[in-house]
């Protein structure tokens, strides 16, 4: 069965950055499964991994635009540290969410801090990078009413309700 909108397909995979770093790996665990055509996976691989088959290993490099994004500057902030309310001991590299400028939840990153102000950036982790994908294909099944009602796979290397 090839992999087509609507199906369960299974994954083993390493992403890697431009530096040969890995980034996250499905080696060791189980394989990641997800419905095909649900936004389940950034577009650069999911539109690679069309038509492929059980069995089938590729490697794929997907563009910031086809990934996590172009970095985006409007996202990165200096803040004045009253912001952050009673935390004392703000660090580079927590995490805290708020709200986006279109109103939903948003999660910024802990750059820098000084005295009086706090740098955040607002940009997913990978935004601007190329991504770097292993990938084999393990299984491709229809998927069923319940998982296509939902928009996620259920099950293992799914979802558990």
């Amino acid at each position: 069965m090839q992999i087509a909108d609507d199906r369960v397909v299974s994954i083993h995979y390493t992403l890697t950055n431009d530096a040969g770093e890995t980034i996250d790996s499905s080696a060791g665990g189980d394989p990641l499964a997800y419905l095909h055509g649900h936004g389940n996976l950034i577009d650069g691989l999911e539109s690679q991994l069309r038509g492929r088959v059980a069995g089938d290993k590729l490697d794929v490099r997907v563009a910031p635009r086809d990934g996590y994004g172009e970095t985006d500057p409007a996202l990165v902030q200096q803040v004045p540290r009253s912001a952050f309310g009673d935390v004392s001991d703000l660090r580079v590299g927590m995490r805290f969410q708020t709200q986006s400028p279109r109103g939903g939840p948003q999660v910024v990153v802990v750059t820098a801090v000084a005295d009086d102000v706090v740098h955040v950036d607002g940009n997913h982790p990978l935004a601007g990078q190329y991504l770097n994908f292993a990938v084999e294909v393990t299984e491709v099944r229809a998927a069923s009413k319940e998982e296509l009602q939902h928009g996620h796979v259920h099950g293992a290397g799914g979802h558990h309700h």
